[in-house]
């Protein structure tokens, strides 16, 4: 299964001039843990996590209404193409300590946001639908053999 095909049908995204109130009512609204911010040509510079909000907002006694996502987001963002297998994606994620990668086309675009979460519900899934084709594979060799 290809990344996008895991991924939320729209990805979360704001700006670099969103305040960081509005892009928690984001997380919030779209029930997500980060948000990827983009430019104008969504192309993405950033991204903002429960964990940004934890190390650099919550303790923080700036009003989260006037600070903007740009000056607490993390810049240095891996990102993956749709090419990028969900091994290979799991394994970045793993190895960086980190819950969610951008998905990107050729030219840095945002496609996706991919989770943890949408790898395992995928690996899940996936692994349903082998436990069904083995029980109805001994199910119909019960049958036969009768």
């Amino acid at each position: 299964m290809k990344l996008l095909q895991m991924c939320d049908e729209t990805p979360a995204t704001v700006t670099p001039d969103t305040s960081v109130a509005e892009a928690i009512q984001t997380m919030i609204d779209r029930r997500v843990g980060a948000v990827a911010v983009v430019d104008e040509e969504f192309k993405v510079v950033g991204i903002f996590s429960e964990r940004d909000v934890l190390k650099k907002v919550a303790l923080n006694i700036d009003d989260p209404n006037k600070v903007k996502v740009s000056s607490v987001m993390t810049m240095a963002v891996e990102m993956a193409t749709n090419e990028t297998t969900s091994i290979e994606a799991l394994n970045a994620m793993l190895e960086s300590h980190f819950r969610h990668l951008p998905i990107v086309d050729r030219s840095g675009r945002l496609l996706g946001v991919l989770s943890i979460r949408n790898i395992l519900e995928a690996k899940i899934n996936e692994l349903s639908q082998q436990l069904q084709s083995l029980e109805q594979y001994v199910s119909n060799d019960d049958n036969i053999g009768g």
